[in-house]
């Protein structure tokens, strides 16, 4: 289990985003690394958790319980089958992309160490929106990401460190319930009877995901 590539967007205008100045770094390609990760802060103020790494829209993206967003190697070969066409690493947005593990079985509170540095934690999924599918100029795409239920973990971080190409991926906890990444995502989208269910994963939740949980 490894890190193919560290990605890093810079700020660049869209008609699909309702970012201040219509701006985003959803275009993200490989870095040579090292790169520096650190709590980036709560929503709002902090941005991305990758030094260099530029967010657009603060209001929903960023902060602690997204400071890292990961996707795999496996599932864009999976997709860009389906779609026809090759998608590099950082295609999706993401920050980090493996190989190796299957990220949307991994649990909500689970830790990584990559390589000998920074420690990671599973928090959160990405939720598809319009700036995404405007990215990938595909129709219905929102709609189609949902449904196949794979959206690929946030991360936070707990220890502060440096990331590359090429790191070791070490699942170092994985706690004792069965929240996945997948079943967090439908929680949150096709399935929200399930929202309840997720606050087994303790204090891992984000408080925003425990409130919808909770009024559930």
């Amino acid at each position: 289990m490894r890190v193919l590539s560290v990605n890093l967007g810079s700020l660049l205008t869209s008609d699909h985003t309702s970012a201040p100045g219509g701006l985003t770094g959803i275009g993200k390609v490989p870095v040579p690394g090292p790169v520096r990760v650190a709590a980036p802060g709560p929503r709002g103020t902090g941005g991305s958790g990758l030094a260099g790494d530029a967010i657009g829209d603060l209001r929903h993206h960023g902060g602690d319980d997204q400071a890292v967003y990961a996707f795999a190697r496996e599932d864009l070969d999976a997709w860009g089958r389906e779609l026809g066409r090759e998608l590099p690493s950082g295609a999706f947005g993401e920050n980090l992309t493996t190989s190796g593990y299957d990220l949307n079985e991994a649990l909500v509170g689970e830790r990584w160490r990559i390589g000998d540095g920074a420690l990671l934690e599973v928090s959160s999924v990405r939720v598809p929106c319009r700036t995404f599918a405007g990215h990938l100029d595909e129709r219905g795409w929102v709609r189609r990401f949902t449904q196949a239920g794979r959206p690929g973990p946030y991360l936070r971080v707990i220890e502060e460190g440096e990331v590359r190409a090429g790191d070791t991926l070490d699942v170092v906890h994985r706690p004792d319930h069965k929240v996945t990444v997948s079943f967090m995502f439908r929680a949150m989208t096709t399935e929200q009877a399930l929202l309840p269910e997720l606050l087994a994963a303790g204090d891992a939740l984000p408080e925003s995901v425990r409130r919808k949980a909770l009024d559930r």
